[in-house]
Parts: structure tokens; C-alpha cells; sequence
């Protein structure tokens, strides 16, 4: 149910965006997300700070795309988000309380190499988005921005997801494999 919360907004836009504009889509994006963060909030008593980051750079840059009808700011907006998860992974890793271990490491146990080449891929992904997402957005068509914005980076996303799924589970003892099979 928590994913299906989280790709709501990322609909609503796109869909906003086909039948309307980027503005229309904008000003939906950030209703949406804060309707999205009200609605997680009521089901599990919190929130993410993963969520709260999204929905304060949706209000700030989506806020700026509309006012200054300027779509120049919305399409900053991804980038500048992966930037801030890359950092916040960087950031983590080298204080000894990396995130995606304190996010995973409940149900998984795996040593303290693998945890930081988990963190190492996912610093590398969230940096790749972002550079792709630089050039997409301000070398490509309006269009095509939208679609690799919905589509291609939620591929990529569940694509790493998959992949770092994968790695723990090669990584994971015996006995909690069968547990899961």
C-alpha cells in the first residue's frame, strides 16, 4: 500500500501534464504530495525524511515554476533531489550510520563491506540520474523531459531496487533464504 502512496503523486502529474500543462501538473504535484504525506502520516503514525525532502523541494521549485511561469525550475528540482540523496548517503556512510543499512539492517544482516557497496551503488545511481536528468531536461523537448521523469527514472529506480535486492540476497545467510522461500 506505502508504494502505491508514493507513485500517486508521480500519476497525477503526468497524467495533469498530458491532458492540461506543466503548470496544471505542477500546482497538482504539490497538492498531491502533500496530500500523499497527510495520508501516510494517518496510516503509519510517519513519515520519512526521504518524504519530507521531496515534498519540500516539490513545494519550493514547484512554487517557483508556477509564480515565475518557468518550467526551468521543476526540472531542477529532480536533479537537486538526487543530489541530496547522494549526499545524504555520502553523508551517512562517513559519520558510520549509513541510511540504507538502518533502513534494511532490520531484516538483513550483512557485514559492514557489503552494506557500503550497497551505499556506494546507490550513491553512483542517484548521481547518474541526476547528471542524466541535467541533459534531458535542458537539451531535449518538454515532452520527452516528462516522459524519462515518470517512466525512465522509475524504471531505473525499481531496476536498482532489483538489483540491490539481489545482492543481499546473495549475501544472506542460508537459513533466512529458506525462510523466504
Amino acid at each position: 500500500m506505502k508504494q502505491i502512496l508514493d507513485f500517486i503523486p508521480l500519476i497525477i502529474f503526468f497524467t495533469l501534464y498530458k491532458m492540461y500543462d506543466i503548470y496544471t501538473a505542477t500546482g497538482a504535484l504539490i497538492i498531491a504530495t502533500a496530500v500523499q504525506l497527510v495520508v501516510t502520516y494517518a496510516l503509519y503514525k510517519k513519515v520519512e525524511k526521504m518524504q519530507l525532502i521531496t515534498f519540500l523541494m516539490v513545494t519550493v521549485f514547484g512554487g517557483m515554476t508556477i509564480f515565475l511561469h518557468d518550467d526551468n525550475f521543476i526540472k531542477w528540482k529532480v536533479t537537486i533531489v538526487y543530489c541530496v540523496f547522494a549526499a545524504g548517503l555520502i553523508v551517512t556512510h562517513i559519520l558510520g550510520k549509513p541510511v540504507i543499512k538502518g533502513m534494511l539492517g532490520k531484516e538483513v544482516t550483512l557485514s559492514d563491506d557489503k552494506w557500503a557497496k550497497i551505499n556506494h551503488a546507490w550513491v553512483l545511481f542517484f548521481t547518474i540520474c541526476a547528471i542524466a536528468n541535467l541533459y534531458i531536461a535542458f537539451e531535449m523537448p518538454l515532452d520527452v523531459w516528462v516522459n524519462f521523469k515518470v517512466f525512465g527514472l522509475l524504471g531505473l529506480t525499481f531496476l536498482c531496487t532489483l538489483f540491490t535486492g539481489m545482492y543481499v540476497y546473495k549475501y544472506m545467510p542460508k537459513e533466512k533464504k529458506e525462510e523466504q522461500e
